[in-house]
C-alpha cells in the first residue's frame, strides 16, 4: 500500500476510535466527571510514556505557557464534561450530532481571535446548522431530555471550538502530542477532587472501560491522527474526521440498540453536509486547521 493509502487507514482508524468514545457515556454508570477523570488520567500516562520511548522534549518554555496549559487543560474538562453529560441525558446520537456544530463556532469565533474578516459563506453555513440543530431538537421545553442532551452537546461543540483557537493563537511552539499531554494531565488534576462522587460504584470493569476510553480512543486515537497527516491534506483529514458521529451512531444502534428518530437524522444529516461542504471550500489561509482538524 502506498503512504497516502496508510494515512487515510489511520485516519480513518482514529476517527473510528473517537466516535466509540461517545459509546462510554453509557456504558461507563459514572457522573461524567469521572468519567472524564478517568479518561484524561489514562490518556496522560500513554502519551506522556510515548513522548518519553520517542524522547522528545516536554518542557514547558515560559510561565506564560504554563498559565496557558492550565486554562486549556481546565476547558478540556468542560468540554468533555458537558459532551458525556449530554450522552446521558439523552442519546448518543444527539451529543455526537450536537457536538459537531463547533465548527460554526470557530467561524464566528475567529474574527474576533484573528482579526479575519467573516464571509457571506460562513454565514449560510451557520444557519443552515442552527436548522439542523432545530431538526435534532424535539421541543423547546428544557423538561425533555433530549432537548437537555442538546443543549448540552452544543457548549461542549463552543468549548471545543474555544479550545481549537485558543490552540492555534498561543500554543506554536510544542508537538501536537506534548500539548494533548499536558492538556490531558491537567484536566486530570483538576477533576481529582470529584473522584468521590464515584467511589461506591468503581469497580474493575468500569476501570477497565476507563483505560480503554483513555488509551485506545484519546491517546492512540489521536497518535493515529496525527500519523495520517503526514500522508494526506488536512482538508480531506477534516473531512474524514466529520464521520465520528456517522461510526458513533453506528456503534450505539448495534451495540446499545439506541435508534435515533428520522427528525434527528434529518437534522444530523444537514449538520454534517453543511460541515462537510464547509471543509471543502478552499480556506483564507492555510492556518484555519482548527476549523476542520479535531483534538479528541
Amino acid at each position: 500500500m502506498t503512504d497516502k493509502v496508510h494515512g487515510l487507514l489511520a485516519v480513518h482508524l482514529a476517527v473510528l476510535l473517537f466516535g466509540l468514545s461517545g459509546l462510554f457515556g453509557k456504558l461507563i454508570p459514572l457522573p461524567p466527571l469521572v468519567i472524564v477523570l478517568g479518561r484524561t488520567f489514562f490518556a496522560s500516562l500513554a502519551l506522556g510514556l510515548a513522548l518519553r520511548c520517542r524522547r522528545q522534549a516536554i518542557r514547558i518554555h515560559s510561565r506564560t505557557d504554563f498559565w496557558v496549559f492550565i486554562l486549556l487543560g481546565g476547558i478540556l474538562a468542560a468540554h468533555w464534561t458537558t459532551f458525556f453529560h449530554a450522552i446521558q441525558v439523552s442519546n448518543v446520537a444527539v451529543g455526537l450530532l450536537t457536538y459537531s456544530t463547533f465548527p460554526i463556532f470557530v467561524t464566528f469565533m475567529e474574527p474576533c481571535f484573528f482579526g479575519e474578516r467573516l464571509r457571506l459563506f460562513d454565514v449560510w453555513t451557520a444557519l443552515l446548522v442552527f436548522c439542523g440543530l432545530v431538526l435534532v431538537i424535539p421541543s423547546f421545553d428544557f423538561g425533555n431530555r433530549i432537548t437537555q442532551g442538546a443543549f448540552w452537546g452544543t457548549i461542549s461543540g463552543f468549548t471545543f471550538a474555544v479550545l481549537a483557537l485558543l490552540n492555534r493563537k498561543f500554543v506554536r511552539t510544542y508537538t501536537s502530542m506534548t500539548i494533548a499531554f499536558y492538556q490531558n494531565a491537567v484536566a486530570a488534576l483538576i477533576l481529582l477532587p470529584f473522584w468521590s462522587l464515584g467511589s461506591q460504584v468503581f469497580d474493575f470493569r468500569n476501570l477497565l472501560f476507563l483505560g480503554f476510553l483513555g488509551v485506545f480512543c484519546t491517546a492512540i486515537a489521536h497518535a493515529l491522527f496525527i500519523r495520517g497527516l503526514k500522508d494526506m491534506r488536512a482538508q480531506l483529514a477534516g473531512v474524514t474526521a466529520s464521520l465520528e458521529p456517522v461510526y458513533g451512531i453506528l456503534f450505539a444502534l448495534i451495540l446499545l440498540g439506541e435508534k435515533p428518530s428520522a427528525k434527528t437524522l434529518a437534522g444530523g444529516i444537514l449538520i454534517l453536509g453543511t460541515t462537510v461542504v464547509a471543509g471543502m471550500r478552499p480556506s483564507k489561509s492555510e492556518s484555519r486547521s482548527p476549523r476542520s482538524t479535531k483534538l479528541p
